[in-house]
């Protein structure tokens, strides 16, 4: 079992940054790939950013491509997205996925959620 849990979300102002964390539970953190999402009102949850286990293979949705930059420290079981130049399109509810044995860029591909975290980029 794998909980997840994210942090660091909040309001900023057009072309501020941001850096969230997902904090997860137990040891067994490296044994999966992880990735980030985001919902915006009235849309689908997509894809923003993945990991695979190790932290040597990193995706990046082509929309956050050059602004964001997904991390992670086993050492800690954190998974960091750090978000650079924001847009208020970048607005948006962002969760933490857990996923084996690919890096989850899709929902169903995602075995483990978080509570998700709320980014709101102003213009």
């Amino acid at each position: 079992q794998v909980q997840l849990v994210e942090s660091g979300g909040g309001l900023v102002q057009a072309g501020g940054s941001l850096r969230l964390s997902c904090a997860a539970s137990g040891r067994t953190f490296s044994n999966y790939n992880m990735a980030w999402f985001r919902q915006a009102p009235g849309k689908e949850r997509e894809f923003v950013a993945g990991i695979n286990w190790s932290g040597g293979g990193t995706y990046y949705a082509d929309s956050v491509k050059g602004r964001f930059i997904i991390s992670r420290d086993n050492a800690k079981n954190t998974v960091y997205l750090e978000m650079n130049n924001l847009i208020p399109e970048d607005t948006a509810d962002y969760y933490c996925a857990a996923g084996r044995p690919w890096v989850p860029t899709t929902t169903a591909e995602s075995n483990y959620w978080g509570q998700g975290t709320q980014v709101t980029v102003s213009s």
